[in-house]
């Protein structure tokens, strides 16, 4: 088992420890992900099971019908405004955290790029990752 992986907001008022793996990690190139990042694209790591996640602090959150038609719901520090997390109704068991939010970013590794026909010419991604037009089954 490797170390926790932990996170939080840009203040520090909301905090993640998730001690299980990832089972996906992306780059999403979906409209929505790049309101929420104010970029081309948003990374996220995705974990198995909400019950491995010990959350401190009190996130806002909003809720979105993503292209599956799906409801996602983004969590986010009400103070500092930055993202922290998703949560999906389709699949309720799941937690998502925004790469960015990690202590150490650099334990992101994307494995693909979903909804790879919304990206950008000026958003360059890894051309090694595979690149799907949507979301793959997971």
């Amino acid at each position: 088992m490797s170390k926790a992986y932990t996170g939080g907001c840009a203040c520090g008022a909301i905090r993640y420890e998730i001690s299980d793996e990832p089972m996906f990690m992306n780059d999403c190139q979906c409209r929505d992900c790049q309101h929420t990042s104010g970029t081309g694209h948003g990374s996220y790591l995705t974990f198995p099971s909400k019950k491995s996640v010990k959350l401190k602090g009190e996130a806002k959150r909003w809720d979105m019908v993503g292209d599956s038609g799906n409801v996602k719901t983004h969590a986010f520090c009400p103070t500092c405004g930055a993202p922290v997390y998703l949560t999906f109704s389709a699949m309720p068991d799941l937690f998502t955290v925004h790469a960015a939010s990690l202590d150490d970013p650099s334990r992101y590794k994307p494995q693909v790029v979903t909804y790879g026909v919304r990206g950008y010419v000026w958003d360059h991604l890894d051309p090694a990752l595979p690149k799907f037009d949507k979301m793959p089954p997971m």
